[in-house]
């Protein structure tokens, strides 16, 4: 079958992790280059939380401050990680398409036809979802996170605008029986274990054989760590998200056999791909 990344068949998880990271593999420069951006942006952003959390490093402790300001925080954070992680997803999908057909992928993924305007207003939805449903006890975030993934990709391959995306992913999840979900939830709980490791064991090393004159330089050191480690894990799972979408739909809606006779008759695949149910 088709596909040397993406192969044109119904995948297995392990295939299915494979193959995202394969995907960025073959495209690390675009995406890794975006994350860096966007990851850098987050920091910065999220440094005033911080701030009015009192969550400074080197010395911070949640249980001792304010449960309030640290579930901000909290929120705060999963809402920026799910924008980044959709707008990565969105890209990446431009990416998973050619890598479906065996094409050669574009070569500025944010260039003509990456849809951008709408992965920023997707994002934007996405953000309030991830931080709304934190704050009402986390749970709902799970849910949110679950349903939620395959909304940018379906943006961009399925042509659709924000809402329809969204409408797209919660369908899409369901109708897998939520397979789609508990994959990309194994995948977050998968690099957040990683992001963790290196990130605070990145800080512990760099304070254990660095003296950094003052606070200041603290603040910055954790803040290039954590950058440098969400560049990579959010450029994969927005990968994951867009391979779970296209392997999804070969096994919801038969897209691997409309596609091998779409292929095999000449038609361009993307009529194949906007085609929807």
């Amino acid at each position: 079958m088709r596909g040397e990344i993406i192969p044109l068949r119904p995948l297995t998880l392990a295939e299915l992790l494979d193959a995202a990271l394969e995907l960025l593999r073959r495209n690390a420069l675009g995406l890794l280059t975006v994350s860096a951006a966007l990851a850098v942006i987050e920091q910065a952003l999220l440094y005033p939380v911080r701030l009015v959390a009192g969550a400074i490093p080197p010395y911070w402790d949640p249980l001792n401050e304010d449960l309030g300001k640290f579930w901000l925080l909290f929120g705060v954070g999963l809402g920026s990680e799910a924008a980044i992680i959709g707008l990565l997803g969105g890209l990446a999908a431009r990416a998973a398409v050619p890598a479906l057909v065996d094409r050669p992928a574009p070569r500025w993924l944010l260039g003509r036809g990456s849809r951008i305007g709408g992965l920023l207003g997707l994002a934007g939805l996405l953000m309030c979802g991830a931080l709304l449903t934190a704050a009402a006890g986390f749970l709902p975030w799970i849910f949110w996170y679950l349903f939620t993934g395959l909304a940018a990709p379906a943006l961009v391959i399925d042509r659709l605008g924000p809402l329809g995306a969204l409408g797209r992913s919660f369908a899409l999840v369901a109708r897998g029986r939520w397979r789609p979900g508990g994959i990309r939830l194994l995948g977050y709980l998968a690099w957040l274990s990683i992001r963790l490791a290196l990130g605070f064991g990145g800080v512990a090393l760099v304070r254990l054989f660095v003296h950094l004159p003052g606070r200041t330089w603290a603040i910055v050191i954790t803040m290039i760590a954590w950058a440098l480690v969400n560049t990579v894990a959010y450029a994969a799972l927005g990968c994951l998200d867009a391979v779970l979408h296209l392997e999804n739909r070969m096994r919801v809606e038969g897209l691997d056999l409309a596609l091998d006779r779409a292929l095999r008759r000449g038609i361009p695949p993307e009529r194949i791909l906007a085609a929807r149910p």
